[in-house]
């Protein structure tokens, strides 16, 4: 029973994790860095790196970048066509990390499950999200792109501040996220779709 409870949380705080890597990927990373350095978070030996002084220091400085660049015009329509390869990836790396807490947890496992509930997750929260950015650009012609960045810099820091510290409730934000973004993308292809057929 404890190691089902273990098992749940761990995945909980991987998936809040990766969930908030669809608003910024360095964040989260960071996050859990800190984390794992004051010992807040146990990491596994095979992940006790990410819980040291270098981590977290790359991790500061790549976070520092990140969010600067996304306040930067079109540089943030650059960074979007690489994280939204890079975030699933990240969040598959998360994942795995926090899943090495619940113990002896097949390897194979792992990383079936980390790529599909984190990478997964962190992929739906990133698609959306971008969408999102474009959508406000081409509305306000880009004035409102820093309304949104600062938007999703504030969602990650708070989606990962929650996973780590109340696992189950990030776990039920995300639900809800992923929910609402995979009907966002619905809607935005049925758009689509109807606006190609008028045009034909």
């Amino acid at each position: 029973m404890m190691d089902t409870v273990n098992i749940a949380m761990a995945l909980f705080l991987g998936i809040g994790l990766s969930a908030a890597c669809g608003f910024r990927i360095f964040i989260p990373p960071f996050a859990l860095s800190l984390a794992a350095l004051n010992g807040t978070v146990e990491l596994s030996p095979d992940w006790q790196w990410v819980g040291s002084y270098p981590a977290v220091a790359v991790f500061a400085i790549a976070t520092v970048i990140e969010v600067l660049a996304y306040f930067v015009p079109w540089i943030n329509n650059a960074l979007d066509s690489i994280e939204v390869f890079a975030a699933p990836v990240v969040g598959t790396f998360l994942t795995a990390s926090t899943l090495s807490m619940a113990g002896e947890f097949n390897p194979v496992m792992t990383w079936v499950v980390a790529a599909i509930a984190g990478g997964g997750t962190a992929e739906v929260i990133e698609g959306a999200s971008v969408l999102a950015r474009f959508a406000t650009a081409g509305l306000t012609a880009g004035v409102g792109t820093p309304a949104v960045s600062l938007a999703e810099m504030l969602s990650s820091i708070i989606l990962s501040v929650l996973a780590i510290l109340v696992p189950i409730l990030a776990f039920l934000l995300v639900i809800f996220l992923v929910i609402y973004c995979l009907r966002r993308l619905a809607w935005l292809r049925r758009h689509r779709k109807r606006a190609r057929q008028v045009d034909n």
